[in-house]
């Protein structure tokens, strides 16, 4: 093994601020546990952290050499996760005078699988993750390596993301939510709409 504890101490406290910027998967975690409580949304957080995480282990396996022979494989997945997140957007603006559904019945795409395919719809950490990789480790990693840095990224994930249902789900911000429950969910929607018509749009 020649990555270094320093070398992964580095990559993850480059993560860290990065994951805390919000995007599409924090506005969902966050507003699943508004709505429904920490229970129901953190295997949907766990979802995400894990669908997150896999671009770390995708990009390991050599992502980043396929965008850069062949730039139309980005392009293409950028257009397909943008349509992804309108349309996850246009539900929640669709929806936001819908009542707070019941926590005992179920809840669509809040699920442990429903996180893992809107984090997979979008392919930027593909890119952040790749770059971080290259500017850290060594450009020769060997499989201990490789699984020592996928261990990195998935514990920062699901810590992040667990931390996101259990603070949002506390009853302050649940209080706030249950006032302006349209609003919120009108403003949630609007802002990952935007974020995916950006990855269609963008040339």
């Amino acid at each position: 093994m020649t990555v270094t504890a320093q070398q992964l101490q580095i990559f993850a406290g480059i993560l860290i601020p990065a994951i805390l910027a919000p995007g599409p998967a924090v506005i969902a975690a966050s507003q699943s546990a508004f709505a429904l409580g920490r229970a129901r949304t953190l295997p949907y957080a766990w979802g995400l952290a894990f669908g997150a995480s896999l671009w770390c282990a995708v990009s390991l396996l050599g992502l980043t050499l396929i965008f850069k022979t062949m730039p139309w494989t980005y392009r293409a997945l950028s257009v397909l996760g943008g349509i992804y997140l309108a349309w996850i957007g246009w539900k929640m603006w669709k929806h936001a005078r819908d009542p707070l559904p019941d926590p005992a019945e179920g809840s669509g795409g809040i699920t442990f699988w429903g996180g893992v395919t809107l984090n997979l719809s979008n392919p930027k950490p593909a890119l952040f993750y790749s770059s971080v990789l290259l500017s850290v480790f060594p450009s020769a990693l060997t499989n201990l390596d490789k699984i020592a840095i996928y261990g990195t990224a998935v514990s920062v994930e699901m810590v992040f993301y667990t931390a996101v249902a259990c603070l949002m789900a506390l009853p302050w911000p649940r209080r706030r939510y249950y006032a302006a429950k349209f609003w919120i969910d009108r403003g949630a929607g609007l802002l990952i709409g935007l974020l995916g018509l950006t990855l269609i749009l963008r040339p």
